[in-house]
């Protein structure tokens, strides 16, 4: 499926709708990638799985609906799981469309290197920066937390040179973008 959708966007004719294109497949599959292994490590460390997520949905959407969805009863809301996930995936294609005109340029193990600063990066920005504004986060900080960023970080840039909207049509060497 992934070399279906990678050949599909070739066929783009627009470079900026098939970097576009590009960043919104990669952000989408690292945001998914790391909410797995975010889950994943919940499990592993004991912690409630189920609680955790609704517990972060409502941290999230709370960024547009206000402190009110912290504490609303039920916890399960279709409205802030909806709103947490356009939030959630919404900042995963800003991130993607940041990193795909570097990360593209770079050898495999340097982009993976740099995948994980960055989501080392990310972390640091969105739980002690963002925190300034929406200080409810402070309660995800942690190990899982980090590692979670690490993965997004990692598998982003694995995506970026994955759907590299500029390589040629075997996936081989990048190509620079050319004027139409």
């Amino acid at each position: 499926m992934l070399s279906t959708t990678r050949a599909a966007l070739r066929r783009i004719e627009s470079p900026l709708l098939r970097a576009a294109v590009a960043a919104l497949l990669a952000g989408v599959l690292a945001g998914t990638v790391a909410t797995a292994a975010q889950m994943l490590l919940w499990w592993l460390e004991a912690t409630p799985v189920f609680d955790m997520l609704l517990r972060d949905a409502r941290l999230t959407a709370a960024i547009v609906m206000g402190r009110a969805v912290l504490a609303s009863e039920p916890v399960w809301r279709w409205d802030a799981l909806a709103v947490a996930t356009l939030i959630h995936f919404a900042l995963s294609l800003i991130y993607a469309a940041i990193a795909l005109p570097f990360v593209r340029r770079m050898r495999a193990g340097s982009a993976i290197v740099a995948g994980a600063v960055y989501g080392l990066a990310i972390y640091a920005v969105n739980l002690h920066g963002f925190t300034e504004l929406f200080p409810w986060f402070t309660v995800s900080r942690g190990w899982v937390t980090i590692l979670t960023h690490l993965v997004f970080g990692i598998s982003l840039a694995w995506a970026c040179r994955y759907f590299d909207p500029f390589a040629d049509a075997t996936g081989g060497t990048p190509t620079a973008p050319h004027q139409a």
